[in-house]
């Protein structure tokens, strides 16, 4: 079953915003992983300062998942940008199928491809402004 997730983009303090709406909310944390703990790279090796800023986390606020993380060090943060909509596919067609209809007259982000947590994932800015994820379950 297709899903829409709320993402939310912090600039460095994703953890304290963790832990604000799991007292704020009564949310579950479901899990919390940085950048460091991610599988190295080395044709990109990770700065110092990227390390313990959040790469990932889930949450989950009464039956609503929410995912957050960290901007990596030096890419922009503005407001407008900061609240992504996430879509679960369940297959990467279907992960392809909406990549190339919001692309249409919009911005890639970043490609769709795989990755070591999803067979396709990408980022693209609608026509209208709006930041999506597209992902699939892995």
């Amino acid at each position: 079953m297709t899903r829409l997730l709320p993402y939310l983009v912090m600039d460095g303090n994703a953890k304290e915003a963790v832990e604000f709406y799991e007292k704020a909310l009564k949310a579950s944390v479901f899990g919390v992983q940085t950048f460091g703990e991610m599988p190295a790279n080395p044709d990109y090796p990770l700065p110092e300062e990227a390390k313990n800023r959040v790469s990932h986390a889930m949450i989950k606020v009464g039956e609503t998942d929410m995912m957050l993380s960290d901007t990596f060090p030096g890419t922009p943060h503005e407001k407008g940008n900061h609240v992504t909509i996430c879509i679960m596919a369940d297959t990467k067609e279907q992960a392809k199928e909406f990549y190339e209809a919001l692309k249409e007259g919009g911005q890639v982000t970043m490609p769709l491809q795989e990755t070591f947590w999803s067979p396709a994932y990408g980022i693209v800015i609608d026509k209208f402004g709006v930041t999506f994820q597209i992902s699939t379950e892995a």
